[in-house]
Parts: C-alpha cells; sequence; structure tokens
C-alpha cells in the first residue's frame, strides 16, 4: 500500500472523506448499523453526540494520498451521509464537525471550493479565499 494522508483536523479528515466516500465512490461506504452489528456494539439511533466506535473508525480510516489529487471541493452540511453514520440524530447546531485548522489545506493542491458548516470565523474565510479557494458557510 502507497503512502496515506496525516490529517492534522479530525473535522477535515472527515469532510474530505465524506468527498471521497459518498459523493464519488473512491473509498468503502461505511454503515454505522453495519458496523455495529459486525463489532457487537449498540448506540442511541437518536443521539446527537457522535458513537466513539464510528468516531474511532474513522479517524483510523486511512485516506490514500494519490487520492488528494481527486479533492476539488468540499461541501460541509449538516445533512451529509458521514455525520449521520457518525452521530445519527445530529442536527448540525453544535460544532461537532467544525473545521478549526486548516494545515490539511497543504494535501489538496487541487482544492477550488468548500463550503463549511457555519463557526463565525471570517478569517478562515479570508485566509481560504487568500489561496484561491471559493469558500463561503453553509
Amino acid at each position: 500500500m502507497g503512502q496515506s494522508i496525516s490529517f492534522a483536523d479530525t473535522n477535515f479528515k472527515l469532510a474530505v472523506v465524506h468527498e471521497l466516500m459518498y459523493n464519488q465512490g473512491l473509498l468503502p461506504k461505511f454503515r454505522l448499523t453495519t458496523y455495529a452489528a459486525e463489532q457487537g456494539f449498540t448506540y442511541d439511533p437518536w443521539g446527537v453526540e457522535a458513537v466513539p466506535e464510528a468516531l474511532a473508525y474513522f479517524e483510523a480510516l486511512e485516506v490514500p494520498a494519490e487520492l488528494a489529487e481527486k479533492i476539488t471541493e468540499i461541501e460541509m452540511d449538516g445533512g451529509n451521509q458521514i455525520y449521520l453514520e457518525i452521530a445519527p440524530g445530529w442536527d448540525g447546531e453544535d460544532d461537532l464537525f467544525d473545521v478549526d485548522e486548516f494545515a490539511d489545506l497543504r494535501h489538496f493542491p487541487n482544492l477550488k471550493s468548500m463550503t463549511l458548516l457555519y463557526t463565525g470565523n471570517e478569517e478562515a474565510l479570508k485566509m481560504l479565499r487568500a489561496r484561491g479557494i471559493d469558500a463561503d458557510w453553509v
């Protein structure tokens, strides 16, 4: 196996994995119901907190470096499948999946558009736009 991307921010990684897994189909799809049955754990299907086992799965998931070039846009939205697989009852009303660190941008030279969950961090938008990325809030 080749190199994998080392992420500084888990939530940035989740946004990338969502694009690769659920939008582009380049990573095997994760389904919480299947994973819980296979691993023998239960969870609250209406819980707004992250299911620890699901979050641990994504934290450990290796993203092959050769897939980095496939990322041209990232659209973070409260209804994204990845978030519902991690926290099935999450409503997008808190900062559970907010990106706080943008060092991971260095891995994605083809990223041209990024829609972020609203944090109110105008400096983040300015920084993204200064890098030539069309950035805005959901």
